[in-house]
């Protein structure tokens, strides 16, 4: 009898993890302080922050601040400017122009560009180091730039980030655990905490990285030129959990099915909603509930959802021969279906069934390519191969030599 899925096939690829990055749980990393990434997530993760002098040993920005300007002065990439003023502050959003820096003070001011990891492929390597989280977890690497004086305020996040500092040095106070619905301070365009009462603080250099819990209250200000990597994680609300599944339900359902009851008794009191109605409804929502496959799939294509549309690529001619690689930015998770699975990439559903594709599905999600022997070995078998063009034709993998 075949083992289950994943038991045996799935140490094709465990040998090649930490080469692209991924930490074995059970040894210990810089990156985490000298813990295992098995222990800094039982003593740490959404529970306590931790400071990590020297995460990234000698680390060196892979981005300048004037490549981050730039960044920001593109079309489709989100950015802020952050300005703050005798005590006021003041929101812009991008794309900008190289007139709106030219005209920003000599401090006070912070440069915010979300996604960064999707334009450099040296900031997407980064990202490589923290797949002691799931994947799907993951969200992106925000970048910033602050001269001295610059920052956003005492605030909290309701998602965990891990703060490296890549440029300069930039002072951070952290409070304790905010309430859950904190104070603001009024008539601001930011949610900066009313009453933020520090208990520790720390001044980051290059290489210092400091890890914080959802709902940890901190401030950070730069002391000079800074540029501060924020990576940061999905948390999506309960409230949209459950807005983006009722309206999965609702696409899946056929409008022609209605409520009935043909069991139905006349009333002690027509206004009465009874018990069994209460139960009919119950039995309509819970059948999607229950349906692990309908409830898997629509997990699965809402967390692999990019952050950023991108145009699918022009149609290949031929096949390409050698490696194939996970795209930058590309999204890929799976779950699994019965004896195969399904590959989720960018929010789009690629069932595997078969061997030879759950493979190829399991290697490009554990270690995000296949070499040359492995694809030529996907493309002669047809169910593979069917799965390796669909991916090539969205986008979501590229030959290996391509970047």
């Amino acid at each position: 009898m075949e083992p289950p899925l994943g038991e045996d096939r799935s140490t094709q690829y465990s040998a090649r993890r930490h080469s692209l990055g991924n930490t074995a749980a059970s040894m210990t990393d810089p990156l985490l302080g000298g813990l295992s990434a098995a222990d800094f997530l039982a003593r740490h993760w959404q529970k306590a922050p931790r400071l990590i002098r020297q995460a990234i040993p000698g680390w060196a920005s892979p981005i300048t601040p004037d490549e981050l300007a730039g960044l920001a002065c593109e079309d489709g990439v989100e950015s802020r400017l952050v300005t703050r003023r005798r005590g006021k502050w003041a929101v812009r959003h991008g794309p900008f122009d190289e007139a709106d820096f030219s005209k920003l003070p000599a401090k006070d001011w912070t440069l915010l560009v979300q996604g960064v990891d999707l334009w450099e492929p040296e900031v997407a390597a980064l990202r490589e180091r923290f797949r002691f989280v799931p994947d799907w977890r993951l969200d992106d690497v925000m970048v910033s730039y602050a001269p001295a004086g610059g920052g956003v305020g005492a605030h909290v996040d309701q998602y965990d980030v891990f703060l490296l500092q890549g440029l300069g040095r930039r002072r951070w106070r952290i409070g304790g655990a905010a309430e859950i619905r904190p104070a603001w301070v009024p008539d601001q365009p930011l949610k900066l905490l009313a009453d933020f009462q520090p208990a520790e603080e720390w001044v980051l250099e290059p290489g210092d990285m400091l890890y914080l819990p959802p709902g940890w209250a901190h401030d950070g200000v730069a002391e000079d030129d800074c540029l501060t990597f924020s990576i940061g994680f999905r948390a999506p609300s309960v409230a949209e959990l459950a807005g983006r599944f009722a309206a999965a339900v609702a696409d899946a359902e056929d409008e022609e099915r209605r409520y009935s009851d043909p069991d139905l008794a006349p009333p002690a009191n027509p206004g009465e909603i009874p018990d069994a109605a209460i139960e009919r409804v119950r039995a309509y929502l819970a059948d999607k509930l229950d349906d692990r496959r309908f409830l898997a799939g629509w997990l699965g294509s809402l967390l692999t959802e990019p952050k950023e549309e991108r145009e699918a690529p022009p149609p290949r001619k031929r096949r390409p021969a050698g490696a194939l690689r996970r795209a930058i930015g590309t999204r890929l998770a799976f779950a699994r279906d019965g004896d195969g699975l399904v590959l989720f990439a960018d929010g789009e559903a690629h069932p595997a069934p078969a061997e030879a594709a759950a493979d190829a599905a399991l290697l490009l999600c554990g270690v995000g390519r296949l070499k040359a022997e492995e694809a030529k070995a996907a493309w002669a078998d047809p169910a593979a191969a069917a799965l390796l063009d669909a991916l090539l034709a969205q986008g979501a993998i590229e030959p290996a030599g391509k970047r």
